[in-house]
């Protein structure tokens, strides 16, 4: 057994929090952050099965930057998040 290793972003949006992992481009929501994570953790869950029954996991694993032909038992993504920052830009409307 493999695992991934996955980036998680939560989000607040109103009254709810939204979880997305962009390696995978998945997304879920939830009440809680904690219920957005388990959330798309399932989520995440249901996309790897479905692949796997499809026959495409290989494919989709690998277009989502993960090498399959390691021998590690954790799967990194070919890219790392290395900062994640809010910045203000100017904003133009003719």
């Amino acid at each position: 057994m493999k695992n991934l290793v996955i980036t998680e972003e939560i989000w607040k949006e109103g009254t709810m929090y939204t979880a997305y992992c962009p390696e995978l481009d998945v997304v879920s929501c939830g009440k809680s952050v904690e219920e957005a994570r388990k959330n798309l953790l399932e989520v995440i869950e249901i996309q790897l099965e479905e692949t796997a029954r499809l026959g495409t996991l290989k494919t989709f694993l690998e277009d989502a930057g993960y090498d399959l032909n390691t021998s590690q038992s954790v799967l990194q993504p070919n890219k790392q998040v290395v900062a994640f920052n809010q910045r203000t830009v100017p904003l133009r409307i003719p």
